[in-house]
């Protein structure tokens, strides 16, 4: 019988599993938090490229609007004055022909007094006091822009505002023909760019980016978790053999030591042992003739004979088994031990129903044994029911395992017997050894097989024995 592995002793490389996922995981966080890093990378780089972008627009359009309005104007009216028509349409017509086709969302000029003198939203001309720190480091002379956002709350979380605004302050010179050197400041120019359109398109991508690690990474934690199961279930089962092994060797040593002392103790117990069963038969003779009712002859010889299977039951529990594996039907072993057990079937009234699959497959095992195993299991059955009853026996086949049942209608093994059956020289009974259960136990092992008994769920007990077809350990079992 395969017998339970302590969990104590079963030791499977966790540390191994362990580090496995943790490394899975660690590379997961780290994959996200480069991610993360690239897609701030990519945002600061649309910025900055937004900035230089503006910077350049706004020398363009400085340039544009000094040739062709500041000085053209001057030279007409002798003084700039965007509030008559004549100078604002022509104002416009410029900046806008200059900023056509440039991803430009609203220009505005502001005077040395604060004042939008110009812009593409004509509500916001005349008013006072909108340009703000930008306006004043651009009138003395230097450029900035600022990123300006707005959204909800979990819009500004996730990154993506639902506007996203470049605004960029930058002086409006005077320039002084056939020179690099810019004249002074006339104003101010902000350009407001919206780059809403290409931060979505980042988010996108990081967005791609991270389901495409979250795919490879459940990949690799499918493949990984694939090898840690397969690598554990190898280490526990190597675990187990080595349990296995290990308590096979101590117990095969126990059992040569028991044998060799079985063995001497037998050999010394039998001789005398003959000699006083000998010796109450002659006994018996010689009292018949003149003290018939005398029965303490008879006592002896019959104490002998019990004694003398205990003896051989020690032998039998203690001798190594070599089965002689040859090919055997189970079905017919049962029938011999029917057969022999038939008188004591008939006396007792017993009820006995045997039940097979048709057709059973023949299987390699010593076929004397298993009937000395089987035959132990239904005295045991009958011993159970000193009154009488039925006892099933039903053998089923898988075409590489016979499996034999044997059920009984007595009172059923308590739960401490239960924990105690597999133990040598255990017994319930008054004039047992305890050693019927082993010797069964070590003819089903020898065979590469396995014993377990249960209680039914109706009345009694029930024994299963699983034997291979081939005579071969079953798969995963040494």
């Amino acid at each position: 019988m395969k017998k339970p592995i302590n969990k104590e002793k079963v030791k499977p490389f966790r540390l191994v599993k362990y580090f496995s996922y943790s490394s899975l995981i660690v590379m997961f966080l780290g994959t996200i938090a480069l991610s993360v890093l690239n897609t701030h990378w990519a945002r600061t780089m649309q910025r900055q490229k937004s900035e230089d972008y503006a910077i350049l627009l706004v020398e363009n359009l400085n340039h544009q609007v000094f040739l062709q309005f500041i000085i053209p104007v001057i030279l007409k009216f002798g003084k700039i004055q965007l509030r008559k028509p004549e100078q604002f349409t022509r104002m416009d017509k410029i900046v806008r022909s200059t900023l056509h086709s440039f991803n430009v969302e609203m220009v505005n000029i502001f005077d040395m007094d604060n004042i939008v003198s110009y812009s593409f939203d004509k509500t916001l001309i005349g008013k006072k006091g909108l340009g703000g720190t930008g306006y004043m480091n651009a009138l003395a002379g230097t450029s900035s822009s600022k990123v300006v956002q707005s959204g909800n709350f979990w819009e500004m979380l996730l990154g993506i505002p639902k506007s996203i605004k470049v605004l960029t302050f930058a002086p409006l010179r005077a320039e002084k023909p056939l020179s690099r050197i810019s004249g002074p400041v006339l104003g101010v120019v902000e350009i407001v760019q919206d780059i809403s359109k290409e931060y979505k398109t980042i988010f996108r991508f990081q967005i791609f980016v991270v389901l495409t690690i979250t795919v490879v990474m459940g990949i690799l934690f499918i493949v990984l978790l694939f090898v840690v199961k397969k690598g554990n279930a190898i280490s526990l089962q190597r675990t187990q053999e080595r349990i296995l092994l290990e308590e096979a060797l101590s117990r095969a040593k126990h059992m040569s030591s028991l044998g060799e002392m079985t063995a001497g103790i037998s050999h010394e117990i039998r001789n005398p042992l003959g000699i006083i069963s000998s010796s109450a038969e002659l006994l018996k003779k010689k009292m018949a003739g003149f003290d018939p009712s005398n029965t303490i002859p008879d006592i002896i010889v019959e104490e002998s004979t019990r004694l003398n299977n205990i003896i051989t039951d020690f032998l039998n529990f203690a001798k190594p088994i070599n089965p002689d594996m040859k090919k055997c039907r189970v079905e017919k072993i049962i029938d011999k031990n029917l057969a022999a057990l038939a008188q004591q079937i008939r006396d007792k009234k017993y009820d006995v129903e045997v039940k097979y699959d048709d057709p059973l497959p023949e299987i390699i095992a010593d076929s004397d044994m298993l009937y000395q195993a089987f035959l132990n299991i239904l005295i045991n059955a009958m011993q159970a029911m000193p009154g009488g009853g039925r006892i099933q026996i039903e053998i089923k086949s898988d075409g590489n395992t016979v499996t034999v049942f044997f059920k009984d209608e007595g009172p059923g093994i308590s739960r401490e017997v239960m924990d105690k059956i597999w133990n040598p020289f255990f017994t319930t009974k008054n004039q047992g050894t305890g050693l019927g259960l082993g010797i069964v136990k070590n003819i089903v092992e020898s065979h590469r097989g396995s014993i377990r008994i249960r209680n039914r769920s109706s009345a009694g007990a029930q024994v299963i024995i699983e034997l291979s077809v081939s005579g071969l350990p079953e798969s995963g079992e040494k």
